[in-house]
């Protein structure tokens, strides 16, 4: 299993930064999703379900997205999802974002990726969790990036 947790503050607005987590935005942040489409309950709502479609090279997987938490308070917005990637990851990550002031917020990013089979845990431990960190990072940057933007 994979673990990670990092943060970045960010100069922009709160509000401004969660518009980016947003159904008509997040490919903004993802630019590998290729399709996002609601298809249970209200995008901000606990239990929510989304089709997601990702490209990863020439392969396309798709999956059922569902959102575990959800808050959209002044000073705190959350939401948790939870998905499972080609029948072999179970992944379930977060973004938590604090107001600092009127134009700082700080960005949490946590999540773990686990391996629900032999094979999705043979990959794993294979793989390694500096590749991970990487990854995590350049999510950051491309929020940053984005939250510029808007």
């Amino acid at each position: 299993m994979i673990h990670w947790k990092e943060e970045i503050v960010i100069e922009k607005n709160i509000e401004k930064v969660w518009s980016l987590f947003l159904d008509k935005n997040i490919k903004k942040i993802m630019p590998k999703v290729e399709e996002h489409i609601l298809i249970d309950k209200k995008e901000n709502e606990v239990g929510a379900k989304h089709q997601q479609k990702y490209r990863e090279g020439k392969r396309v997987e798709t999956y059922i997205v569902d959102t575990l938490a959800y808050e959209d308070l002044e000073d705190k917005k959350l939401k948790k999802i939870n998905f499972i990637l080609g029948k072999a990851f179970e992944i379930t990550f977060s973004f938590t974002l604090l107001k600092i002031d009127e134009t700082h917020t700080k960005l949490i990013y946590e999540g773990q990726n686990k391996g629900v089979n032999f094979v999705g845990r043979a990959m794993l431990k294979l793989g390694s969790e500096k590749s991970n960190n990487i990854v995590v990072k350049e999510f950051l940057q491309k929020v940053d990036q984005e939250a510029h933007l808007v």
